[in-house]
């Protein structure tokens, strides 16, 4: 008896571009035994008629998969799935909602797997990146000369927007490679160069390789905290370079770990923490509208296009369900209540750090130092610069900094 027989546990089976012949027997099982088969249209249409109803993902799919899953929820339920359900897939989607215990995975060879077979590239060299249902822009955050990536497409469109976000970031001279329909009899391979891909569609099936090749006068950006001050776009607002390495080494970004930047500016924190990891998440509070809309476009064109920036002054906008992990305050330190509701929302065990450059939120830091502990440092950066025929230091603004962890 499949497991799936068992009340309120559904099968998740991978199918890949080979459809039926490329399941193995328990895949197989799984699907002649199901009374209600869920999948895309291609995916259902790789299958001989075993009996069972038929029921193609409805656009957008999250909104209405709780109700689809109630529907049929006293049914044998089989849902069809791309080569391996949790890469970038339903699977992932359906144990979050429901629990490993009431979801079996039975996972094909993945899309990833077989393009990696196909160029000879190993799993430790490459570096995955789904655009599925994505903004195409995530792929700037791990461009590098030399870097070997995947990025999983969400149709026949994004190798021609990938290439273009290549050539807009100084990437165009690397090479692009588009498996379509891995797998499947029709497979096929075009390759080209990201400056010069022609216009149209590529197969709507497809895995895109990128072997990246910085142009001559790109200065290629690290993921390490610190990125120059010239790579966001600021009118001055700008937690400068060395300020913003010294904020995050203390702030201490980590996997799946959530940051709210207070009074963003150019959003340069909170967008350094998202370049950490894949998984961190930010929001960016910014209460002047043309300096939110430039976080944005900072965010989307350093490859972090997930950072929320909501508009609005605090403490009035901290109001969120979700307590931060970490919390930079890099604007309004000295405003009635923002520190107090920073401290408040904090979640336990999380990081925050502030800073400040006039007497009055210099004040208020060492007042919160005095109650809550933690550290106080002031930090003094001199640049060199000309001087007449000579070569003098130039000094920066000092800025109190405090950090403290609750």
């Amino acid at each position: 008896m499949a497991l799936a027989e068992q009340r309120g546990v559904i099968d998740v089976v991978g199918i890949g571009a080979d459809g039926w012949d490329g399941l193995s027997a328990p895949a197989r099982a799984a699907v002649t035994e199901a009374e209600v088969l869920f999948g895309s249209d291609r995916q259902l249409a790789l299958l001989p008629d075993s009996g069972a109803k038929r029921v193609p993902w409805p656009s957008p799919l999250l909104p209405q998969l709780d109700a689809l899953l109630a529907e049929h929820a006293e049914r044998r339920v089989c849902v069809l799935a791309s080569g391996d359900p949790l890469l970038s897939g339903i699977g992932t989607t359906l144990i979050r909602m429901l629990g490993a215990e009431r979801v079996r995975v039975l996972p094909a060879v993945s899309s990833v797997t077989l393009a990696r077979a196909r160029l000879g590239w190993s799993f430790e060299e490459t570096e995955v990146i789904s655009a599925v249902g994505r903004n195409v822009h995530r792929v700037a955050r791990v461009l590098a000369p030399g870097a070997r990536l995947l990025v999983l497409s969400s149709d026949g469109t994004t190798p021609g927007r990938v290439a273009d976000v290549l050539t807009a970031r100084g990437y165009g001279a690397s090479t692009l490679t588009v498996l379509a329909d891995l797998g499947a009899d029709d497979e096929s391979r075009v390759t080209g160069v990201a400056s010069a891909w022609p216009g149209g569609d590529s197969p709507p099936l497809n895995v895109l390789a990128i072997e990246c090749r910085a142009d001559r006068s790109t200065t290629p950006l690290s993921l390490v905290g610190g990125l120059p001050d010239d790579a966001f776009e600021h009118d001055g607002q700008l937690t400068k370079r060395d300020l913003r390495a010294s904020a995050l080494a203390r702030l201490a970004p980590m996997p799946g770990q959530l940051l709210w930047d207070v009074g963003a500016g150019a959003g340069s924190v909170a967008i350094e923490w998202l370049r950490a990891h894949p998984s961190t998440r930010a929001v960016a509070f910014e209460r002047n509208p043309d300096r939110a809309a430039r976080v944005t476009r900072n965010a989307e064109r350093l490859g972090v296009p997930e950072l929320e920036v909501v508009e609005g002054a605090a403490p009035d906008v901290l109001a969120r369900d979700e307590a931060p992990d970490a919390i930079f305050v890099g604007g309004g330190v000295s405003a009635p209540g923002v520190l107090t509701t920073c401290i408040q929302r904090l979640a336990p065990g999380g990081r925050l750090v502030a800073h400040g450059v006039t007497l009055e939120s210099e004040a208020a830091l060492a007042a919160a130092y005095q109650e809550h502990g933690g550290e106080l440092t002031r930090i003094a950066v001199e640049h060199a610069s000309g001087l007449g025929g000579f070569t003098g230091w130039q000094p920066a603004r000092t800025v109190t900094q405090w950090s403290v962890t609750r």
